[in-house]
């Protein structure tokens, strides 16, 4: 059915260009059209391609389509042969045959690409490979084996092959691709320029990061020399080369490439634009583990600033730029201002979210960490704090533990043979947030501890916690997404050990088989650490 429906699209390709053949105006030599990266298209489903594609630089150049980032792309028609004219005087009314033959080559190679790039963005892969494979036979047969619809045909089909993880095959094309536009068109023409940066994206895909950064080094100089150092598309080949630095553990030189290409966007026009706020986001990520927090805090605020702006706090992306902002000020001592960017936070989710939200639990696990750690500076407020905390505490147990549940029912729905889904990172994030709350919970009673009285011993309300966790992390450690992951096994040790000592100033929990069972599992849970660490 696909195959008729081209075919019918063929004809009609054939019927609009029954006269003269519709030659495309642009010179073959100019270097235009360049389309630019951080695209909206790919692979399986529209949301998916964003990831997926996010950071290709697509041609659109005269005679030479590569997928582009435009959703209705301008094509490029035959460029090969001399452009006719019903009003030439050098001309007969009679078409000459190669024009014919050329035209009927082109709008072959049309109708394949375009039904290919269509079924591509639905995210039929199959059909969209069947058409891709067509348009290069086409090519090949139509315009020759060097020519740029060659490069073309072999772009689209390699990205597609990429999408599909069928990474020996998408390699070869990505490199003839590439060859055949440098004899073409000259080793320094900007399309083998944004070609060289679609293979570094390939290579940095397949952490093949030396090759990836010889080609986002070559791409870069032909974008400086043809573009300018002001360019978008210069600032996009500039923060990818960044980020394989940084894989590469070359920071500082990571850090300085790709602030040059925030700076560059925000020169420009894009500077309110997602994609200027994606690599500010970034950058902050890399700044807070270099321990740069000041440099951190300065992009956090310009994110929100910008969210705010165009957004308002009716957006949960407003709302995580906020909360990011405000952990990283609460890491240098700025409480006050973290505890009220929390409070809006937790407020604008309830309006956002259902109650019950995992988001909501997270929100109010940060929320009372930064209470408990104002209730160390100011006594005067200590107790008022702490309590507030610990009701934020206990219903972030509450909602972690629903949403466990729910996330377990629904992978248990779950095909056997399918991919771990969004069931299964939702029950590793439930655990998490779950574990951390129990272990500020127990923070807390040692924190209530010292301000209250350091005689005095625990209340028995805290006794019952460490059994609490100790049955919840055994009901669902059978699941490999929790009993593998040695995040959730350090969160569930330091668990262990923090209530082993509050056990240990409780009246309560004198009872020693208690006791004996809590070091038990300590013992266990270091012993996989270390062997995991070891493996």
């Amino acid at each position: 059915m696909p195959f008729r429906q081209a075919a019918a699209r063929f004809c009609k390709e054939l019927r609009k260009s029954s006269g003269l053949p519709k030659i495309c105006n642009s010179s073959p030599n100019t270097g235009k059209h360049i389309v630019s990266s951080e695209c909206d298209f790919g692979g399986y489903t529209k949301s998916r391609c964003r990831g997926e594609a996010s950071g290709w630089v697509f041609l659109s150049a005269p005679a030479a389509l590569l997928l582009g980032s435009s959703l209705t792309p301008s094509l490029a028609e035959d460029v090969s042969h001399q452009s006719y004219s019903e009003n030439d005087k050098n001309t007969s009314n009679k078409i000459p045959e190669e024009a014919l033959i050329s035209n009927e080559h082109t709008s072959k190679w049309r109708v394949f690409t375009d039904s290919g790039r269509d079924y591509f963005m639905q995210g039929n892969l199959e059909q969209a490979q069947k058409f891709f494979q067509s348009a290069l036979q086409e090519a090949r047969e139509g315009f020759g084996e060097r020519d740029p619809h060659v490069a073309s045909a072999c772009n689209n089909l390699a990205e597609l092959y990429r999408l599909k993880k069928d990474y020996e095959n998408a390699e070869p094309l990505y490199v003839e691709a590439i060859n055949i536009l440098e004899e073409y068109y000259g080793r320094d023409d900007i399309r083998v320029g944004a070609a060289l940066h679609n293979l570094g994206q390939f290579y940095r895909v397949l952490r093949k990061l030396e090759n990836a950064r010889g080609c986002y080094e070559r791409a870069l100089k032909i974008k400086r020399r043809v573009l300018g150092e002001f360019h978008s598309d210069y600032a996009d080949t500039l923060y990818h080369l960044g980020t394989v630095l940084y894989l590469q553990g070359k920071e500082k030189d990571s850090q300085d490439l790709i602030a040059d290409s925030i700076q560059i966007l925000e020169a420009g026009e894009l500077r309110d634009s997602a994609l200027c706020v994606r690599r500010m986001q970034f950058l902050a990520q890399i700044y807070s583990k270099s321990n740069k927090l000041s440099e951190a805090e300065i992009l956090l605020r310009k994110i929100l600033h910008v969210l705010e702006t165009s957004k308002g706090w009716k957006s949960l992306d407003t709302v995580v730029a906020a909360e990011r902002l405000a952990l990283a000020i609460q890491a240098v001592g700025k409480l006050r201002e973290a505890e009220e960017l929390l409070e809006r936070c937790l407020d604008a989710r309830k309006s956002l979210l259902p109650v019950d939200h995992i988001q909501n639990a997270a929100n109010g696990l940060f929320l009372a960490r930064v209470k408990m750690l104002i209730s160390k500076t100011d006594t005067s407020r200590a107790m008022a704090e702490i309590d507030i905390a610990k009701n934020l505490l206990h219903n972030s147990v509450r909602v972690a533990q629903k949403s466990l549940t729910r996330s377990m029912e629904q992978k248990g729905k779950e095909k056997p043979n399918m991919p771990p889904g969004k069931a299964g990172k939702g029950a590793h994030s439930a655990m998490l947030i779950l574990l951390q709350s129990m272990n500020a919970l127990g923070s807390l009673e040692l924190l209530k501890l010292e301000i209250v009285d350091s005689k005095k011993t625990v209340p028995g309300s805290a006794d019952a916690a460490p059994f609490q966790c100790l049955s919840v992390y055994k009901e669902f450690e059978a699941d490999n997404s929790i009993s593998e992951s040695p995040e959730i096994k350090s969160e569930y040790l330091s668990c262990l050990k923090l209530f082993s000592e509050l056990m240990s100033k409780s009246i309560l929990s004198k009872e020693k088989g208690r006791q004996e069972k809590i070091k038990d599992e300590i013992h266990r849970i270091e012993d996989e650490l270390s062997r995991a660490r070891n493996d």
